[in-house]
């Protein structure tokens, strides 16, 4: 059974999409730590991150790392920190997450409420921040 990032992948599933490539494909975490909360996936399905192979995971941090700088440009914060957890959604994917502290890369806080409108807003800046 394809997973739901999979499922995304395909438009099966609606998500705040902010850029893609013919590998890859970020979208805005619709249970965020903060505004911008994005994630990166390959679009490939793989479950484990380290099972990518050598180029595959390069490339996977290339697109983060422009998904980053998009999002420096769009959300206030100090940096983009990086986590790879990787137990909720059988699919490799990397959560980036805009910090102000140390502790806001810390999943048991308190998700941030937002409406629809406002992750299509947040989407909208990040994506006219991108730059491939």
């Amino acid at each position: 059974m394809p997973s739901i990032f999979t499922r995304i992948i395909h438009r099966e599933i609606p998500a705040f999409v902010v850029a893609e490539d013919e590998k890859h494909i970020a979208f805005l975490d619709i249970s965020p730590l903060a505004i911008g909360h994005t994630l990166v996936i390959p679009k490939r399905e793989e479950d484990y991150i380290f099972d990518l192979s050598d180029q595959e995971l390069s490339e996977l941090m290339i697109f983060s790392k422009k998904i980053a700088s998009a999002m420096m440009k769009s959300v206030s914060c100090k940096r983009i920190g990086l986590s790879v957890i990787g137990l909720e959604v059988p699919h490799a994917h990397v959560h980036l997450v805009p910090l102000n502290s140390m502790g806001d890369i810390n999943f048991s806080n308190p998700k941030v409420k937002l409406s629809k409108e406002e992750f299509v807003a947040i989407a909208e800046k990040i994506k006219s921040n991108f730059s491939s």
